[in-house]
């Protein structure tokens, strides 16, 4: 077992520890994009409050619930869908990154003392776009602590587009590491297929970081025309 990993049993054994559960819901299709590139999976994420990408989800309380029920109850509140989630679509459960802001929808106070278990269902198609239309016309969540939904792109285009740009976005917590292990477990996307893209996107925070320091300059000049 991976450091800071635990077996579920292990993690509801923890005291002075709260929960937070999440899932990444994924289906398979045949559709490409423009005709030529095939979508292969689709892997839903989500916008939040904070502007950064996680996966649905949040806070669940073992002294009152199951896990899985607190899961379902918060994917209720997010996406507007009471959709069953299982002990069999558990993956991981681990201690959140310390440096990290707390992985629920609501807190931003430290995770050192939080336990985030990690869930992976597959769902059809048209489950998914079911989803997608529920969370903007229905979910209590839509607008403030989810910003909306977003799919993820696997497919690889020129000029570092697709998988790589998505991957060198920000991501609450441990979620870019929980999507790139799911990616290879339920082999949705090869293993080299992926290391180049996760490759490409350490060359993109570069140019990144080269902006943002060109804004930045931008900034200063308005401020001090002032």
């Amino acid at each position: 077992m991976a450091s800071g990993q635990l077996s579920r049993a292990e993690a509801l054994a923890r005291s002075g520890f709260r929960h937070a559960c999440h899932v990444m819901l994924y289906s398979d299709t045949k559709t490409q994009l423009f005709g030529k590139f095939p979508i292969r999976h689709i892997i839903l994420m989500q916008m939040r409050f904070d502007g950064l990408l996680g996966f649905p989800g949040g806070l669940v309380n073992p002294s009152e619930e199951t896990l899985e029920e607190g899961l379902s109850r918060e994917l209720l509140e997010e996406l507007g869908v009471a959709l069953p989630i299982s002990v069999e679509d558990h993956v991981d459960s681990c201690y959140a990154p310390a440096s990290s802001p707390s992985s629920s929808s609501s807190s931003s106070s430290s995770s050192s003392h939080l336990i985030t278990h990690f869930y992976v269902k597959k769902i059809e198609e048209e489950q998914i776009t079911e989803v997608e239309r529920a969370a903007v016309s229905s979910a209590t969540d839509h607008g403030q602590e989810v910003l909306g939904m977003v799919r993820v792109p696997l497919y690889a285009m020129k000029g570092g587009r697709g998988l790589t740009a998505f991957l060198s976005h920000c991501f609450i917590g441990n979620a870019r590491s929980q999507l790139v292990d799911s990616l290879l477990r339920f082999s949705l996307v090869a293993p080299e297929e992926l290391h180049k893209a996760l490759t490409y996107s350490l060359t993109m925070h570069t140019h990144t970081a080269e902006d943002l320091k060109a804004a930045l300059a931008l900034t200063e000049a308005r401020r001090n025309k002032r």
